[in-house]
């Protein structure tokens, strides 16, 4: 016989649900705590560990308009991290804007809760005082204007980056010139890529002159005629790129294939050399990768250049990070960086960290873009199971409005994982602020100590462009 619970103590219970229901509905960034971290994170001077910021005048995003060469609305949608999941209406050269956007602005129906549309919003709500989810047809005409005007002019980038964002520096990754060992902006620092470096078992394998070992080792008067040969090229490109101010490696062969590296010995890999792909099987052209992916970590050992290595979502059959377990255990002298937190493989790369936090760091780079939810729950597992110590962040854009939405979004999720620990009396509220500032500036700091010399904001020096490189873009004749 179900029994109910006396008149006075229910009518409490009701009393208590009634007062404590403001409490359960009221989100995170709501909570006082989260207002006193949010504008503490926002005032930290971040150390931006990944970008793909090319030189101005060849910004992905620009696109030839009736005003002109330049970037729009358009260009930056469709270079944005959207366009690569939702289908977005092209923009063809020289036509009108309302041409495009008449298709376009459907385009984003489907996708308004997705964080590949969402992170740029406050790009446009804080940049352009936009509300894009409610935008009308004049309003977005005005935003496209609005777009093209400040890029007429690169010093929209550095107010936008160095200030709005605050971003002191900022890790950029050339991978349209990754053996020119050169930055274009004063506050990037380079990053030399060696993803194309494991195919060099043929000269017929590289197209472009900047990506190409055999023309650099013609250039530097090597032969290159031997495996032994190429190990030497290797070398040489390490020293070039470390006396042009490299602090770290970086690969994306995760979108190619497997990042399972076998230990394949020198003998194998040297059957390989000097035979075109057509010659080798695909069993032979992975040991050469394997056998010189193996060397590449070894050589960041020894010139003290951190490898950053992309994990997860790539070529999604082999990029949990996982599969690179053998690897970091064989080489505690080599400091591994596991990008993207090995999304969606969060709960992976802790246990990884958790295991080898000695040599191997974690960069949360890209993950709020991709999934703002897995990036929450990622960051609350990571801080249980690894020192505060290990966790870095990146922006991963290749635009001013798409590198300030990402490092937006970055800052509102380490605050909402930070204010609910805090408000579970799991963590102390200056313990907070500290791991805030560990991930976006001092993990960095630590771990490629030469920026040190390369700060700047609190020297009080405002970040501008040469004279001689402020130029507006074409302008129709």
């Amino acid at each position: 016989m179900r029994t109910h619970p006396p008149s006075a103590w229910r009518t409490g219970w009701v009393i208590w649900l009634l007062l404590a229901a403001p409490a359960f509905a009221q989100s995170t960034r709501e909570t006082a705590t989260y207002r006193r971290l949010k504008p503490a994170l926002d005032a930290i001077p971040a150390i931006d560990t990944h970008d793909h910021l090319w030189p101005f005048d060849r910004l992905p995003g620009l696109v030839v308009t009736k005003r002109g060469k330049g970037m729009n609305l358009a260009g930056l949608w469709l270079n944005s991290y959207f366009a690569g999941v939702h289908p977005l209406a092209p923009w063809k050269p020289g036509m009108a804007f309302p041409d495009w956007w008449g298709k376009a602005k459907n385009d984003f129906n489907d996708a308004r809760a997705t964080s590949v549309y969402r992170y740029q919003l406050p790009a446009f709500a804080d940049l352009y005082k936009v509300d894009f989810d409610h935008i009308s047809d004049e309003q977005a005409r005005a935003l496209d204007e609005e777009i093209f005007t400040h890029y007429e002019d690169q010093r929209w980038l550095y107010q936008v980056i160095t200030e709005r964002a605050n971003i002191e520096l900022m890790l950029n990754d050339p991978y349209w010139g990754r053996l020119d060992f050169k930055i274009d902006y004063p506050f990037g620092v380079l990053v030399f890529n060696v993803t194309r470096l494991v195919s060099g078992f043929h000269a017929s394998e590289f197209k472009s002159k900047s990506d190409d070992p055999y023309q650099f080792a013609a250039a530097e008067g090597i032969k290159l005629q031997s495996l032994n040969d190429y190990l030497a090229v290797l070398d040489r490109l390490f020293q070039k790129a470390k006396a042009a101010g490299a602090v770290c490696l970086k690969t994306t062969l995760a979108y190619e294939r497997t990042l399972r590296f076998e230990n394949v010995p020198e003998e194998r890999a040297a059957r390989v050399f000097g035979r075109p792909r057509t010659a080798l099987s695909a069993a032979e052209i992975k040991e050469f990768e394997d056998f010189i992916m193996w060397r590449l970590v070894e050589l960041s050992a020894r010139y003290e250049l951190p490898f950053q290595i992309h994990t997860g979502h790539g070529r999604i059959q082999g990029s949990n990070p996982m599969n690179l377990v053998d690897l970091i255990e064989a080489n505690p002298r080599t400091k591994f960086i596991l990008f993207h937190g090995g999304f969606p493989w969060v709960g992976e790369t802790g246990i990884i960290l958790m295991r080898h936090s000695r040599h191997v760091w974690l960069d949360s780079v890209w993950m709020p873009t991709l999934s703002y939810a897995t990036s929450k729950r990622a960051f609350h597992e990571w801080l249980d199971v690894m020192p505060s110590s290990r966790i870095m962040w990146g922006a991963d854009a290749n635009h001013a409005e798409g590198i300030y939405g990402a490092t937006e979004m970055t800052r509102r999720c380490l605050a909402e994982v930070l204010a609910e620990r805090v408000d579970r009396g799991e963590l102390a509220e200056d313990h907070a602020l500290r791991i805030g500032r560990q991930i976006l500036r001092d993990n960095a700091l630590a771990l490629f100590p030469q920026l040190e010399s390369r700060l700047w904001k609190h020297k009080g020096i405002v970040m501008k462009p040469p004279e001689t490189t402020a130029k507006p873009l074409q302008k129709p004749q």
